[in-house]
């Protein structure tokens, strides 16, 4: 999902700029919920640290591959959302990601603001759209394969949807810029197979020591339905 150097460039890249700050703007927003309603400082401390560690090994760890227009990467944000919480991972995707830049691929700083509203947004709207797939009167372990299918499948079809909007944004309608876009797009069919499976997997561990998770570190939400 890492937007190419020059991709976005001159003028146009004052767009990206615009919509990185609003995308932490909604990521302080998902954090301040937290602050106030699931744990507090010392939450969203906890979190949002084992968010960022998780984000930045999944970046550089697990495999990843230039598609058409961008990389495909196994960001399991579904699966960050389900553990610690939308502001949390928030936190994890705006910070792990600006680790990487800083650390091991500088040459993506430019590109910052379009890659954190890339993984932001779609979170944004993921936290918005969860209360509708997983009911309320139900611990998220408890979630079946069709719900975490339709978690993960809103999270990535807003990957795909921004990656697409910045790739003709920088560089128009043509049949070959279009044509990499669409393989970038069908390359993300096997995360969406591969994700509700590993979201399903951290859930079932997540149920079986669910006694000896400490609530400064997970969810609350995670095991226990909502009041």
């Amino acid at each position: 999902m890492h937007i190419e150097p020059g991709a976005v460039d001159g003028a146009k890249i004052v767009l990206s700029y615009a919509t990185g700050v609003a995308s932490l703007g909604l990521a302080a927003g998902m954090a301040a919920k937290t602050l106030s309603q699931k744990g507090g400082a010392r939450a969203l401390a906890g979190r949002g640290t084992a968010s960022t560690a998780l984000v930045f090994a999944f970046f550089e760890v697990l495999p990843h591959y230039p598609v058409g227009v961008s990389e495909v990467h196994l960001i399991l944000g579904s699966a960050l959302f389900l553990i610690f919480g939308a502001g949390p991972a928030a936190i994890g995707l705006a910070a792990g990601l600006l680790i990487q830049g800083v650390f091991c691929t500088p040459s993506d700083l430019p590109q910052y603001g379009m890659n954190v509203t890339t993984l932001i947004v779609p979170l944004w709207a993921l936290s918005r759209l969860a209360p509708k797939i997983l009911p309320a009167n139900r611990a998220y372990v408890e979630a079946g394969y069709g719900q975490a299918l339709a978690l993960s499948a809103i999270y990535q079809a807003g990957i795909v949807a921004w990656v697409a909007f910045w790739t003709v944004y920088g560089n128009g309608l043509s049949a070959k810029n279009l044509g990499a876009v669409a393989q970038f797009g069908s390359a993300y069919v096997a995360v969406l197979a591969a994700e509700p499976l590993i979201d399903l997997a951290v859930l079932a561990v997540a149920k079986a020591i669910q006694g000896s998770m400490p609530d400064w570190i997970f969810d609350r939400r995670l095991r226990v339905a909502a009041p």
